[in-house]
């Protein structure tokens, strides 16, 4: 199992109707993609963090995520909305850990 997940921030104004759309956009066309599980959108409330949102989801195996980082509308979403509409980012990909 592999939790996929980012917190970035966007070039948008806070609230704006551009905003809601890229997320909405975003959950729509992510979440067709075949694999993608647990799809989530969470607002950052802490100062602590510059970013004010976070995608999670997650993939049964390294297999599944792969194909979806190879599919056509996750890559069309990255060069077209994401590159554009992303001032910052962190990715980070968890696998669970057992003591």
């Amino acid at each position: 199992m592999i939790r996929h997940t980012v917190s970035f921030t966007l070039h948008h104004d806070a609230d704006s109707g551009a905003e809601r759309t890229f997320l909405a956009d975003a959950e729509r066309i992510l979440t067709a993609v075949p694999g993608v599980r647990d799809f989530a959108i969470s607002r950052q409330i802490s100062p602590k963090s510059p970013h004010r949102f976070q995608f999670a989801m997650t993939f049964d195996d390294e297999d599944v995520y792969a194909a979806y980082d190879a599919h056509p509308a996750h890559r069309d979403f990255v060069a077209t909305r994401w590159m554009a509409e992303v001032a910052d980012f962190q990715e980070l990909d968890l696998v669970p850990y057992s003591v």
